[in-house]
């Protein structure tokens, strides 16, 4: 899946349309449902409490998609639990990009959270896993907790599960919909609590107190409440709180746990092959071939995206490439898409290849994302090459019929045919 970064503010037409998709196959699926909840404590978040309580200061990470990205129950929570603990002090790690899943947040959990040591971690993946089989959400929601009690087994992680209009059904009937079910799995084998910030939701729908999806209104005490205007990013005005109220609800329950304050267990994995060794590799100049120009500082796109890519090579010409070995079962480019993108061709040891564009239907802008090279193949030595081709993509064609009048307007955005890298993604070791 890869929707546009709502942390960017662009549009979330794209979102929209492939979360819906997703959601779509989950009835398709015989996975068992759990009964919806809006909290279950498990062992609690002791550690975090005990430094809140003693007015310390804590680190709380927000991990997830565009959700979690925008400027609503992320920051809400964070002056939720100011209020709550006056002497404490609390600062945010904001770690949330915008149409990304747990396979994407699994690989750049070092990066972007665990290097910074937090001491609560907030995982929000359930809209953005929501078209996954539950096998692939284990296996990355199983990385995420067990690599980060390999760095810090003292940090709590708190699941929260977010929503979107699909999912409505399933939470009327009393069930949690799939992806959140088997992430359920996973929060019961380790003692993680869960928040299910949809079960008030779909009361409030079902009651006639609340419209899911309907165009933003001009009153926001107006009832009922408008929840958003894309049937999945909730407006902060009013979905947003009512996130951060679920929360608010849910704290005397977790207050409540008797677990205990110290080193969290991992114990048996769920998953032998989950990725808790999935990892973000910085790119080597020797792996570099052909035209390739490391963009400065105070490039455009070397700015807005210096949180996540903290380096960003642009292929300049074509035949440019970019080549390494590795040993082990996958590997995957970060990189971007947008408006300037053009073909890559990828070959793994002696495949026949294959190319990718890195441009799609939604490319008015540069947003995330991951080329997936290798994955989960067989154990060993691998050997891949990547490089710009110099096909000359008809954009034209490629972009959805309402995005076409801004290549017309704007025809510079789309002339050129580049691509940009920033890391490689690997569940192996380079060679």
């Amino acid at each position: 899946m890869a929707p546009p970064n709502f942390f960017h503010m662009k549009p979330i037409q794209f979102a929209a349309a492939i979360l819906f998709w997703a959601v779509g196959l989950q009835a398709q699926s015989d996975y068992p449902l759990r009964p919806a909840v809006e909290c279950t404590p498990r062992g609690g978040l002791p550690n975090f409490l005990a430094r809140i309580n003693a007015g310390k200061s804590v680190k709380v990470a927000y991990l997830g998609g565009s959700i979690t990205a925008a400027p609503g129950w992320r920051i809400k929570s964070r002056e939720w639990l100011q209020k709550e603990y006056p002497k404490a002090k609390f600062e945010e790690i904001h770690a949330a990009i915008g149409g990304t899943g747990s396979d994407l947040g699994v690989f750049r959990l070092e990066r972007d959270v665990l290097r910074h040591k937090p001491d609560l971690l907030f995982v929000e993946f359930a809209v953005n896993d929501g078209g996954a089989q539950p096998v692939r959400i284990h296996k990355a929601m199983e990385g995420i907790v067990r690599q980060t009690w390999r760095a810090d087994p003292e940090i709590d992680i708190c699941y929260v599960y977010t929503l979107t209009v699909g999912m409505l059904p399933d939470l009327q009937a009393g069930k949690m919909p799939r992806a959140a079910s088997a992430m359920e799995e996973l929060a019961d084998r380790y003692g993680i609590p869960s928040i299910h910030f949809g079960v008030e939701v779909a009361r409030l729908e079902a009651a006639g107190k609340l419209i899911f999806k309907a165009p933003k209104p001009k009153d926001w005490s107006a009832q009922p409440m408008i929840f958003s205007s894309d049937g999945v990013h909730p407006h902060v005005q009013t979905g947003h709180q009512l996130y951060v109220d679920a929360i608010a609800r849910s704290w005397p329950k977790v207050k409540k746990t008797r677990g205990k304050v110290g080193a969290h267990k991992l114990g048996k994995p769920l998953r032998p092959d989950n990725w808790e060794k999935a990892k973000m590799v910085s790119i080597q100049p020797e792996m570099l071939s052909g035209g390739w120009e490391k963009l400065p500082a105070d490039h455009s796109l070397a700015k807005r995206f210096q949180r996540n890519m903290p380096e960003l090579y642009r292929a300049t010409k074509p035949g440019a490439t970019l080549s390494f070995r590795f040993e082990g079962t996958t590997a995957g480019i970060f990189d971007l898409l947008g408006p300037d993108g053009g073909e890559v061709r990828l070959q793994v040891d002696e495949s026949k290849g294959s190319t990718r564009n890195r441009i799609d239907g939604y490319c008015t802008y540069h947003r995330m994302s991951k080329l997936s090279v290798a994955s989960e193949i067989t154990p060993g030595v691998h050997s891949v090459e990547l490089g710009l081709t110099p096909t000359r993509l008809d954009k034209q064609k490629i972009l959805f019929e309402r995005n076409r009048g801004d290549r017309e307007a704007k025809p510079e955005k789309y002339r050129d045919h580049t691509w940009y890298i920033s890391s490689i993604m690997l569940i192996g070791e380079l060679k």
